[in-house]
């Protein structure tokens, strides 16, 4: 039976920060990867783009950005922070970075597989052995400790093991929660994973028609029962719903909602102008295009795909008509029109399309300064394995860096 200081599950983005920086402090380490290729979700993150971290250098700002999990996030990223993150990319693996909207911080070329290359080349550097389509069939623990895993092909002792496959998001990634199974059959609590920071569904025929349409600066408010969630921002319509970073850091909340059934969802244009702030602006640009007609005024009012489909709506007025034919109602029903737009959200898309999943090993089960299981000595765990909810931005992979730095020195 081979054997190593250390074995790490999964070459995904915790896994390979995990296995580089483990090897580069000296250990004899052996990355277990069940694809043929490594960091396969990695390498298509953020639109294939990869959004490394968050430029927030204040650690208690950005954990702001995980009310349930802060508690435990603090002392690991006193220990590896966001500038600990930039310093390591660009220093060490000689990866330049570049700031964009949002303090979102991607690689210079805007390729993910750069990234994925920068990790794969500094593991391969310091001596990590890699092992591709190596499937792990089993963790056999004892009295406490991980004794040894078993494989596809052979068997692998080591002093202690790393657990990095990741979430359910994205199974076509060969993210399938196989270390979720483990850890249950290891005695640990690990919260039922579901869908997080998906695009929701709607049912809308009219947004089909609309798809690839960005709503910029309007409200969204999604009501059930007696409750309501309002956001302001930029959405992304479809042709199965709403998309876009609001969307899919507000999805969470939402499929919350859906638990009563549809939930009733409004859409303002303008929601910075009341009624009558608004109709002053229709009357103001149909005094200055008096003879335009209606359908080719709206447009300079809102996207041409919303001015195609919204006189549709029962009672909107005739758009070919001219602007001086255009009566106070008929002004009154567009106002209203523009500032509550109808629909009803049905469901969020599934792990397909979700950024990550929620749920995971419970965190109270995890001694956050070493990262490793409080049931078993020599069991370490890192990133989307540990139930941490965060928004897009980020925050998902800089958690995988946390961690995996973290627990990398603490084995």
């Amino acid at each position: 039976m081979d054997k190593y200081d250390l074995i790490i599950i999964g070459g995904g983005a915790s896994g390979l920060m995990a296995a580089g920086v483990a090897a580069a402090l000296g250990k004899q380490v052996l990355l277990l990867e069940k694809n043929d290729t490594l960091g396969k979700k990695l390498s298509i993150t953020g639109g294939s783009r990869c959004n490394i971290t968050n430029n927030t250098p204040d650690i208690n700002t950005f954990l702001e950005k995980f009310p349930e999990g802060k508690k435990y996030l603090y002392s690991a990223f006193s220990r590896f922070s966001v500038t600990d993150t930039i310093h390591f990319f660009q220093e060490t693996l000689k990866l330049p970075l570049t700031t964009q909207a949002g303090g979102r911080m991607f690689p210079r070329s805007e390729k993910a597989a750069d990234v994925r290359d920068a990790l794969v080349d500094y593991a391969r550097a310091h001596g990590v052995t890699i092992k591709k389509s190596t499937s792990v069939t089993a963790i056999n623990a004892t009295e406490g400790t991980i004794s040894h895993i078993k494989t596809n092909g052979s068997d692998y002792h080591a002093s202690s093991y790393i657990i990095a496959t990741g979430g359910l998001a994205a199974p076509q990634t060969g993210s399938t929660g196989d270390g979720f199974q483990w850890l249950r059959k290891c005695g640990h609590k690990v919260h039922q994973p579901n869908p997080n920071i998906v695009p929701l569904i709607t049912d809308s025929a009219w947004l089909k028609r609309c798809s690839g349409t960005t709503l910029t600066d309007i409200r969204i408010t999604f009501t059930s029962k007696e409750k309501k969630i309002k956001k302001d921002g930029n959405i992304l319509l479809t042709h199965f719903g709403l998309s876009g970073p609001l969307i899919l850091n507000t999805s969470k909340e939402v499929n919350t909602l859906l638990k009563d059934g549809p939930v009733h969802t409004t859409i303002d244009l303008f929601p910075f102008l009341n009624e009558k702030e608004l109709d002053h602006k229709l009357v103001t640009l149909l005094s200055e295009n008096p003879r335009k007609k209606i359908s080719n005024l709206l447009p300079l009012l809102i996207p041409r795909s919303l001015a195609r489909e919204l006189p549709q709506a029962k009672d909107f007025p005739d758009t070919e008509i001219i602007a001086t034919e255009l009566s106070r109602d008929d002004r009154k029903i567009i106002v209203s029109t523009l500032k509550k737009i109808t629909l009803n959200v049905t469901d969020i898309q599934g792990f397909d399309k979700a950024v990550i999943a929620d749920g995971g090993l419970d965190p109270s089960e995890i001694d956050w300064t070493t990262m490793r299981s409080r049931r078993y000595s020599n069991l370490y765990c890192t990133g989307d394995m540990i139930s941490i909810n965060r928004p897009s931005g980020g925050y998902s992979l800089q958690l995988a860096w946390t961690t995996a730095w973290i627990a990398a020195h603490s084995c």
